[in-house]
Formats: structure tokens, C-alpha cells, sequence
């Protein structure tokens, strides 16, 4: 596909220390853009990215109307870099995008821009492993009018951020605690799509969480709180004796890629995996008996993340011997060694995008 280009008349990247990277901070020098007006999408470019402009009646301001997808490209080689599931993150935007009433993307037009985006900015992207370049596609609604309908202007953007470890704790084990007198989302509420306004109702149960010295939310149904969800960034899972469980896709649970993931290696691997409801209790009787071998959370941004204790109404659990487990570090090592391009791609998850600007900078490679 031929896309309209504006490249950069100078890069920035030479203002980047890629050897001290924070998480979201720093973007590359191009974005994709398409307009959604009259009923159809424009022409899709690629353009420096930098400031948009927008009235203060601009829609999204008002009712909220946005959604996003998070997704990685690994450095393989100087010919290659890699992506990683990116249909699934496709269709998974659509899905969000057809439940907040907003205009769907052609994938062929999505994966023409991605790729393009990855050649201009190849050297963007992390040499060293455990380091990607971060791909935030977001949709939002543009037409400047105040009324609770949905809008009839849309704008779209893929833009791009080089990026390190998401928690400070980086592949070390974290710690979770529930919400006491919040909830997160319902079924056939909004909680199982990739909407703005979701992340936006967790940051006071975050930051309180914080507060009280733990890394994140781990949260319980909003009905009868009492059975596990999510945490506040990442699906969950227990290893609980011989068999995997993870909160079941409820309608209020995010259907995360790197879960699905997680469960096609476990059932390759033939461990016995279930997906289905389980309460805290259950959780923390495990714990108690010794039955709760291991927990880790799974994610685009953390990959996969260990937790060492889990705290829920005055009680704490330890988890293990507070390292990392064996079945998380096997996760962990399998998902990033396919990123990456150092073990084999079985599940076909991986989409190459052949480097065709040559990387001007010296990073470590």
C-alpha cells in the first residue's frame, strides 16, 4: 500500500539515552493518522508526530468516546523486527471500537501503516532484550459539538515509544491488594473492552493502593465481590497444585493477548488449565494450605509479572518463597525468546517486518 509521507526534516532520537528508558515518555518521530468523516475514512498518511490541535467542545472531552490498543515490536536482527500478535490486537480494537459505537479499521490498511511506521522509525527501536518499541494505536472522538450521541468525526492514530520494563520492580515478583469500596466494571458494561474512561476509574483505587505499599489492584466482581478479576493492568493467574486457573472472559474481564497466550503454551506444554470463576477465598484457602504453588499476572507492558503476596481484607498470603516461579519464569522466557526471534514460533504469533532503513545510531546491540 501507498502511503501518503511527510517525513522529519531532523530526528530527535539523538536526545534519547536508550539505556534509561521510561515507560510512555518518550515517542517517536512519526505517527499514522486517519480521519473518519461523512460516513467513511479518509485518506490514511503518516506524518511527524508532534501536537494536534482541538477545540474545548471537542467531543472526547465530554462523553468520552476513545479507544486504544498496546502492542510491542522486538528488535530480531538488522534485517528484521518483530510483531507480535498484531491481528489479534487488531480485532480486538474493532471490538471495542463496534462497543463504543465508533468506526471500525480495515486491517490490511492498519498493518500497511504499522509496518510503514516501523521502517521510517527502525532506529527507534531497543537493540537490547527485555526493551521494544511500545505501539499505541487510539481512536477519539473529533467533532466539535456537545451532545451525548455519538460523534461523526473520528480520528485515528498509531504512534510509537521506545520503552523499558512497565513496573519498577521489572520481572521481580510485585505485591496486589483488593479494593475495598470500589469495583471496576459489570457485565455488559464496558470492562471487557480497551476504553479510556475504564483506566480513568482505577487510578484513585491505584493510588490508594500505592499508599498502602502495594504495586497494584487486584480486583473482585463488582456484584458480590467475591470473585476474581483482573489486576488493575494484567489478566491473573494461579497455579494452584498441578492446574493453571484464570479468572473466565465474564463480560468485565479484559480478553488480553498475552493470556491467550499463556494458555496455548500451557495446554502445548500439557498442563491442566481452567478458566473459570474463583473467589478470593478459594485464593487465599489455597494459600493457606500451600496448595498456591504460584501467581503472576500477564500483559502487553509487563509480559508476565510474578506476585509475592496477595492481601484482601486484613489478611496476607505469601506466595512461594517470594522469587520468581518456575512457571512464570518459563512463560516469561518462552513469549519474550519468540518476541525476540530466539525460539522457534509455533503458534504463528510473530509478524516480520523487514528493516528497510538501515539503523544510523550505535545502541547496544
Amino acid at each position: 500500500m501507498d502511503l501518503k509521507t511527510t517525513p522529519v526534516e531532523k530526528s530527535r532520537i539523538s536526545e534519547v539515552d536508550f539505556e534509561s528508558l521510561d515507560f510512555g515518555r518518550i515517542f517517536s518521530d512519526h505517527m499514522f493518522e486517519m480521519v473518519w468523516d461523512k460516513g467513511s475514512w479518509g485518506e490514511p498518511q503518516i506524518k511527524p508526530y508532534g501536537p494536534i490541535s482541538f477545540a474545548p467542545a471537542l467531543n472526547v472531552l465530554h462523553y468520552g468516546q476513545a479507544v486504544f490498543e498496546g502492542m510491542k515490536a522486538y528488535y530480531v536482527n538488522k534485517e528484521t523486527i518483530n510483531l507480535f500478535r498484531p491481528e489479534d490486537h487488531h480485532k480486538r480494537l474493532n471490538q471495542s471500537c463496534w462497543r463504543m459505537c465508533m468506526p471500525e479499521t480495515d486491517y490490511e490498511i492498519f498493518i500497511a501503516g504499522l509496518e510503514k511506521l516501523l521502517q521510517l522509525d527502525t532506529e527507534w527501536v531497543p537493540r537490547k532484550k527485555g526493551r521494544a518499541l511500545y505501539v499505541r494505536p487510539l481512536m477519539f472522538a473529533s467533532e466539535e459539538y456537545i451532545a451525548a450521541r455519538e460523534s461523526g468525526r473520528y480520528h485515528f492514530y498509531i504512534m510509537t515509544c521506545p520503552v523499558a520494563a512497565y513496573y519498577n520492580e521489572g520481572f521481580n515478583p510485585v505485591t496486589l491488594t483488593t479494593p475495598d469500596k470500589f469495583v471496576r466494571a459489570v457485565k455488559g458494561g464496558t470492562g471487557e473492552v480497551k476504553t479510556a474512561g475504564n483506566y480513568a476509574a482505577s487510578f484513585r483505587p491505584a493510588r490508594e493502593a500505592r499508599e498502602k505499599g502495594f504495586t497494584q489492584v487486584l480486583w473482585l466482581d463488582a456484584i458480590e465481590n467475591r470473585y476474581v478479576e483482573e489486576v488493575g493492568t494484567m489478566n491473573i493467574f494461579f497455579l494452584i497444585g498441578d492446574t493453571l486457573v484464570t479468572p473466565q472472559l465474564s463480560g468485565s474481564v479484559l480478553n488480553g493477548i498475552t493470556r491467550r497466550s499463556v494458555i496455548e503454551i500451557a495446554k502445548k506444554e500439557n498442563l491442566a488449565v481452567e478458566s473459570r470463576r474463583i473467589t478470593i477465598d478459594e485464593v487465599l484457602e489455597a494459600g493457606k494450605k500451600g496448595q498456591l504453588r504460584e501467581v503472576f499476572g500477564s500483559g502487553t507492558a509487563a509480559v508476565i509479572s510474578p506476585v509475592r503476596l496477595i492481601h484482601h481484607a486484613g489478611q496476607k498470603i505469601d506466595i512461594g518463597d517470594g522469587n520468581i516461579g518456575p512457571l512464570a519464569k518459563k512463560m516469561f522466557d518462552t513469549i519474550t525468546g519468540i518476541q525476540y526471534g530466539e525460539l522457534d514460533d509455533p503458534f504463528n504469533w510473530t509478524r516480520p517486518v523487514k528493516i528497510t532503513n538501515k539503523s544510523k545510531i550505535s545502541q547496544t546491540e
